[in-house]
C-alpha cells in the first residue's frame, strides 16, 4: 500500500515522503498514531503543491542571497577605534561591531555568526571579511579600522 508519512518513521521514511508499505503496517501501525495517509489522488496532488511551493521558495531565498551579495560584494566598511600609543587597539574589533556597521552603512540585517574573519582585528588597518549568505553564496567585504 502506497502512504504518504506525516512524520518521520524509521525504516520507512521522512516526513513527506511517498512510500511503499505492507497494508498491515498501514493499517495497524501509521493510520492509528497518525504518523501518515493513504496516497489518495488528492492527497498525492497536495504533496506535489506543497513541494512545489517549497522548492519555489528556496530558489527566492538563493536569488535574494544573490542580489545581496553583488550588493555588498567588495564593498568597504569603516570602524574607528581607540588604541595605546603603539597602535594596539584596546580590544579587538568582533563580528557584532561589523555587523552593527554594516546595519548602519548598507541597511542591511546581517547576523554576526554569518561573518568570518581570517585574522583577530587587533590593529589599525585594513582586513578582508566574508559574509555566508546562503548555502554556497558568500560575500567578501572589507574593513578599513581607522583612529
Amino acid at each position: 500500500m502506497k502512504v504518504i508519512l506525516k512524520q518521520d518513521v524509521k525504516g520507512s521514511g521522512k516526513a513527506g515522503d511517498l512510500v511503499n508499505v505492507s497494508d498491515g503496517y498501514a493499517k495497524n501501525f501509521l493510520f492509528p498514531k497518525g504518523l501518515a495517509v493513504e496516497a489518495s489522488v488528492a492527497a498525492i496532488n497536495e504533496k506535489k503543491t506543497r513541494d512545489s511551493a517549497a522548492a519555489h521558495h528556496a530558489q527566492v531565498e538563493i536569488d535574494n542571497a544573490k542580489a545581496l551579495a553583488a550588493k555588498l560584494n567588495d564593498q568597504t566598511v569603516t570602524i574607528h577605534a581607540k588604541a595605546g600609543s603603539n597602535g594596539k587597539l584596546f580590544g579587538a574589533i568582533t563580528t557584532k561591531e561589523i555587523a552593527e556597521e554594516i546595519q548602519k552603512a548598507y541597511g542591511e540585517e546581517i547576523n554576526k555568526k554569518k561573518i568570518t574573519t581570517k585574522v583577530d582585528i587587533k590593529n589599525y588597518g585594513s582586513y578582508t571579511f566574508d559574509i555566508k549568505l546562503h548555502a554556497g553564496v558568500t560575500a567578501t567585504m572589507k574593513l578599513e579600522v581607522e583612529e
